[in-house]
């Protein structure tokens, strides 16, 4: 077999699992995640907004968050979000969620053999889709509230900072400014056109400079049963 059939092969087995969980438990996650072969991960902070009338009277309606990512192979990955959903309990209301996203292109790591490792993968239909919108520090509130306008259940927004004014963060391979907001939308895929036309219209993300909104298929979606 030639080295970039090879490459293309092994870029098939290759999956990222995103978990969010309540504050404190990203590590747990890890742990869990270590022991069935994950190598390691990135853990981010993050705000949960749950709407609810007797949370926001208590005012308690915004739930810390820990976004935790791990890359892995596929077959591995799908074994470690059935396992984080049982141990985590992510069937409860607000224990969290699970799914993993199929990778495409793969860099920088050393598990292929290889630093710079290319492949094409057909990603299968699913039913949900992950939406992702990047707004200014403080917008990020009203593009929960759009989307939740929009039949959205609930969203996580992660507070994407650098230690210095003009330093970046990256996410998903993406120069993220200092004080912006990342939400994290899970939906079926029969809304997410509804969520993000509704976000486009009520932020002006087509203006300049407002934001950007980007989707991807997910699998093995744990802790949506009510999405």
């Amino acid at each position: 077999m030639r080295q970039r059939e090879l490459v293309v092969k092994l870029m098939h087995e290759f999956d990222i699992i995103l978990c969010v969980v309540n504050s404190g438990h990203g590590t747990k996650v890890l742990k869990i995640a270590k022991s069935h072969g994950v190598k390691g991960g990135t853990i981010f902070l993050g705000t949960g907004l749950v709407h609810n009338r007797l949370l926001e009277i208590l005012d308690l309606g915004d739930i810390r968050r820990e976004i935790v990512l791990m890359v892995t192979q596929h077959e591995i990955a799908r074994e470690v979000a059935e396992e984080l959903d049982r141990e985590m309990v992510f069937r409860k209301p607000n224990h969290g969620i699970v799914f993993t996203i199929p990778i495409t292109s793969l860099h920088g790591t050393k598990i292929l053999g290889d630093n710079d490792n290319i492949g094409d993968r057909a990603v299968t239909d699913t039913v949900y889709s992950a939406i992702f919108t990047v707004v200014d520090r403080g917008v990020g509130e009203d593009v929960v509230d759009a989307s939740k306008a929009a039949g959205a259940r609930g969203a996580t927004i992660i507070h994407a900072r650098g230690s210095g004014v003009h330093e970046t963060e990256m996410i998903f391979a993406m120069q993220i400014e200092p004080e912006k907001d990342v939400v994290l939308i899970l939906a079926k895929n029969d809304i997410c056109e509804g969520i993000i036309s509704t976000i486009r219209d009520k932020l002006h993300i087509d203006e300049p400079g407002t934001g950007i909104i980007f989707t991807v298929g997910v699998n093995n979606a744990y802790g949506l049963s009510d999405a």
